[in-house]
C-alpha cells in the first residue's frame, strides 16, 4: 500500500506543469503579435480578455469583443477592429 501511495506521490512532483509560452504569433504590418495569455468568458463566449506582445513588449490585458468587433482597453476606451489590427487576428484564431 505505501508504494503504491508513494508511486502517486511521485507521478504527482514530475508531472508539474511549466507556464505556456505564447501560442500563436503573426507578423501584422511588420510587427510580431504574440497572445501572451487568452481568457475565454462563459457567459460572453465571443469575448476574450487577451495579453498580447508587440515584438515582444507585453500590452496590458484588453477584452476583445469577436462579435462586434471592438476591444475594451484598460481605461474603458472602446476601439474597434482596423484591417490589420491584433482583434481579427484573435478572433480568426479563437471563433468558438
Amino acid at each position: 500500500m505505501k508504494i503504491i501511495a508513494l508511486i502517486l506521490l511521485s507521478f504527482q512532483l514530475f508531472s508539474v506543469t511549466l507556464p505556456a509560452q505564447a501560442s500563436r504569433c503573426q507578423n501584422i504590418d511588420g510587427h510580431e503579435v504574440c497572445i501572451v495569455s487568452l481568457k475565454r468568458s462563459p457567459k460572453r463566449y465571443w469575448n476574450y480578455r487577451v495579453a498580447i506582445s508587440i515584438d515582444g513588449e507585453k500590452k496590458p490585458v484588453e477584452i476583445y469583443n469577436c462579435r462586434s468587433k471592438f476591444k475594451i482597453q484598460k481605461d474603458g476606451k472602446i476601439v474597434s477592429f482596423t484591417e490589420n489590427s491584433p482583434g481579427n487576428f484573435i478572433c480568426r484564431n479563437f471563433k468558438g
